[in-house]
């Protein structure tokens, strides 16, 4: 069953989610104190995001496979409560080990994704699901997600393209906002949800409530409605 999926995101008051471009540091502590009141069971980042955050670039160790793997999904032993979801379509991350803090971490992958690659994620420990041949399904994934693993609440806390293909199949049911009070301006910074040149329809949102924050942070909360 798909998880309940809350895109969080801090964003300027121009829309841009590029925090370091916001001179001082942003108070990122209200960031993760808003997003700690969901209670979630998992976050999902895209790959981009998750190696300039959390895996520091680190190149995985690809060794030959005994044997060619199937291609179906693998959970690890883990007895972990929370998990990372990170979206790898062609298997690019390194993985120092299998958990971000106490988060169990799970790659979502293609079927392109080499003997090697999946070899190596099971020798480090980590769990992948794969949600196509060549191309993502997203709906699938989130399916596998709430499936296979206690997730019931997920957070979407990703760039704005892999938020914009979620936004864009209309598999997200609420979106948490941090207005920060600074106009960030460069045409090049990219917005919260980035759908390239096939955008789809244009999605509604309904208002649920309005919080000021400390740091003049403004936090809106509003509830997915239909497209069009």
């Amino acid at each position: 069953m798909k998880p309940h999926v809350i895109c969080h995101m801090m964003s300027s008051l121009d829309g841009r989610i590029i925090l370091s471009r916001w001179g001082a540091k942003p108070n990122t502590q209200e960031y993760e104190t808003t997003a700690a009141t969901f209670g979630a069971d998992a976050w999902l980042v895209g790959r981009v995001t998750m190696e300039k955050d959390f895996t520091d670039g680190l190149a995985p160790d690809l060794q030959p496979a005994p044997e060619p793997l199937p291609r179906t999904d693998y959970v690890a032993e883990h007895g972990a409560t929370s998990f990372a979801v990170a979206i790898d379509a062609h298997g690019k991350l390194g993985w120092e080990s299998a958990a971000i803090d106490d988060d169990h971490v799970i790659s979502v992958l293609t079927e392109q994704v080499s003997d090697e690659y999946l070899a190596y994620l099971r020798r480090v420990g980590v769990s992948y699901v794969f949600g196509g041949a060549q191309e993502l399904d997203l709906a699938l994934v989130l399916d596998k997600l709430g499936e296979l693993f206690p997730i019931k609440t997920l957070l979407l806390e990703g760039g704005g393209h892999v938020n914009g293909s979620l936004l864009r199949a209309g598999l997200i049911d609420e979106l948490s906002l941090l207005h920060y009070p600074v106009v960030d301006g460069a045409a090049s910074s990219p917005t919260m949800f980035e759908q390239g040149e096939q955008p789809g329809p244009p999605r509604q949102f309904a208002l649920l409530s309005v919080e000021q924050r400390p740091g003049g942070i403004l936090w809106l909360r509003y509830k997915a409605g239909p497209a069009g």
